[in-house]
């Protein structure tokens, strides 16, 4: 073998291949990236916004947070073929942003955890099933709760506390309720008010306010010289409030007293009767795709007679931080597994959308942990 020439054919073969174009190196450099970013954004981490204010004051509108998708198991994609980054409705045009033509099965990888009382969580809104375009489990809004009750646990709330298996859960420090504020009549000093976490609101009698607040700033404010009284805002026991789940006079709950009830495991057979029906009807037919029927009082499930069935999935009792302003399982009901997103872990930036730019961000906030 000719070793010279072979090495000569081979620098002429190097020369003579064609160099990548500019503009086909930056679209080769695009097209990783964002398979990257859509790999790490999918299977591990992901950034989210606080849009509304249902978990004041633990999170604030305007925080943006990190959520893990390690932490449960990730969920692999349902709908498949989207659009890079953007969730279900395109920027600017407000078309669609995916194709349901095409979807795949529920499938969750191994996590690090299953889902634990008192963590932050976000999911899929599981109301939106009912909804006239009804988008895949993936491609519904986004929400964030906090976890109060897992599968098989017994929830109830007593004038406004929660208890769980019997034993009282610990508001988180800075959540809020209302409260009656009773003053002699005499202003609040607004500077007083300017560094405490409570937001007032005048009644059409001029001595009384509505005060949302932490249940700590209640003796701090009962210590102002105006202050005569504070009384905690609750809805009676028995007054049955409509828009409250399950949506039953046979079951008068409101946002302060309801339950018990006990939360739907994988594996638990709930016997089924005239009054629980309308507490796991819709886990039944709308989140396990069955064909529930009821035909003078006898249940039938999928054309067969039954008096009882058994989930297929965990589920969970989400409520808001803000419990008197949060939509949450009390009007909704519970959160099926396959509609979990992640864990929320931090607060990477947050952004107040008064004063000038260096003001707007809320400095303290920056990387702060989410309990």
């Amino acid at each position: 073998m000719n070793w010279k020439f072979w090495q000569k054919k081979s620098k002429k073969d190097t020369a003579n291949k064609k160099k990548k174009s500019a503009t086909r190196e930056w679209v080769d450099a695009i097209v990783f990236a964002v398979i990257a970013a859509t790999i790490i954004r999918g299977l591990f981490i992901e950034a989210y916004t606080i849009p509304t204010g249902s978990m004041e004051r633990s999170l604030l509108v305007g925080d943006f947070l990190f959520v893990s998708k390690v932490n449960y198991g990730a969920r692999t994609p349902i709908t498949p073929i989207a659009f890079p980054f953007a969730h279900h409705t395109m920027p600017v045009i407000g078309t669609k942003a995916y194709w349901d033509g095409w979807q795949l099965p529920y499938y969750r990888l191994p996590g690090l955890q299953k889902i634990k009382r008192n963590d932050v969580v976000v999911f899929n809104y599981p109301m939106e099933a009912d909804a006239p375009f009804n988008r895949p489990i993936d491609k519904r809004e986004n929400y964030i709760k906090r976890c109060l009750a897992i599968g098989g646990d017994t929830l109830a709330i007593n004038d406004g506390v929660v208890s769980v298996n019997g034993k009282v859960v610990d508001a988180p420090e800075m959540s809020q309720t209302e409260y009656y504020i009773k003053t002699n009549g005499e202003e609040f000093n607004p500077v007083a008010l300017q560094n405490m976490p409570v937001t007032l609101m005048q009644t059409p009698s001029r001595d009384v306010f509505v005060g949302i607040m932490p249940k700590s700033e209640v003796e701090k404010l009962k210590a102002f010289s105006n202050v005569e009284s504070i009384m905690e805002i609750n809805s009676e026991k028995g007054e049955y409030r409509d828009e409250i789940f399950p949506h039953n006079p046979k079951l008068p709950w409101n946002q302060d007293n309801y339950g018990p009830v006990i939360i739907p495991k994988e594996g638990w057979t709930v016997k089924l009767d005239s009054v629980n029906i309308s507490i796991y009807e819709r886990a039944i037919s709308v989140y396990e795709n069955n064909k529930l029927e009821i035909k003078d009082g006898v249940f039938y499930i999928n054309g067969q007679q039954t008096d009882s069935y058994t989930f297929k999935q965990n589920y969970y009792w989400m409520m808001g931080d803000n419990r008197h302003n949060s939509a949450d399982s009390r009007y909704w009901g519970f959160v099926p597994e396959d509609h979990i997103v992640g864990k929320a872990l931090f607060i990477w930036m947050s952004w107040n959308e008064e004063g000038s730019f260096f003001s707007k961000i809320r400095w303290s906030r920056l990387f702060r942990g989410i309990h």
